[in-house]
């Protein structure tokens, strides 16, 4: 599956809806067995939250968009498929939260693709469920470390850190992709499958249980003007930049 939302990938509400038919559709299929997720974008595996969809709405459209980025985590993270996750562009916040629901990770190794949740860096925090994944990958040292200072990890020390499993150049990530996810699908289904939902089922169903709270927790923390102001602010510096 590759992503093509022009220019890099951002998470629109649309693009989220498509993606979630795009996966249930996947799930349904049981001629599938594994998907690689990577980008048809140059330079970029996906921006993350399209900042436009969180900044001068109303309640109502957060709520909705919330909704959304809440149903894609779930749907990757409880996916039945082994996912791999084939990184040829820059990953941050968002696209790396999608990267970290993979079963692996491949990064090609270019100085510029790094890969993190840099939410910080934009004045907000990241939810406790993209948290829980960082801390699950990386472990909880390193995750408040990485989280509190919204890093973003180059690719030898994303490696390091073990937020990808490979590091491998720019044009071997999908043969090495493809490599990688015959190797989990050797597996037998039934038993990978049980021993992922038996890895996730505590983190995914934190979320599940506490999902409407959540929602009403971005809503009332996105709809501040403090955070409003950032938002705006930083989209401008944006389009001055691409002026």
């Amino acid at each position: 599956m590759r992503f093509n939302n022009p220019p890099v990938n951002t998470l629109s509400l649309e693009f989220l809806t498509e993606l979630v038919i795009s996966l249930e559709k996947l799930e349904n299929d049981k001629s599938f067995r594994g998907l690689i997720i990577t980008s048809d974008r140059p330079g970029v595996f996906s921006a993350g939250l399209d900042l436009r969809e969180m900044c001068g709405r109303s309640p109502a459209h957060y709520a909705e968009y919330w909704k959304a980025v809440q149903e894609l985590w779930l749907r990757l993270y409880q996916s039945s498929l082994v996912l791999v996750a084939a990184i040829n562009g820059a990953c941050p916040a968002g696209g790396c939260l999608m990267a970290l629901t993979s079963d692996h990770r491949i990064l090609a190794d270019n100085p510029k693709y790094s890969i993190g949740l840099n939410e910080t860096l934009l004045g907000i925090v990241a939810p406790f469920w993209f948290k829980d994944t960082l801390v699950n990958t990386i472990g909880h040292r390193a995750a408040e470390r990485a989280l509190q200072l919204g890093l973003l990890f180059p690719p030898a020390q994303a490696l390091q850190v073990g937020i990808v499993d490979q590091v491998v150049p720019e044009e071997r990530v999908q043969s090495v992709a493809l490599s990688a996810i015959a190797q989990w699908m050797a597996i037998p289904d039934h038993a990978r499958q049980l021993t992922k939902a038996m890895m996730r089922k505590a983190t995914a169903s934190r979320l599940i249980t506490h999902r409407d709270e959540d929602v009403q927790n971005f809503v009332s923390f996105i709809s501040r003007d403090s955070i409003q102001k950032s938002l705006q602010l930083y989209l401008e510096r944006l389009k001055q930049k691409k002026g």
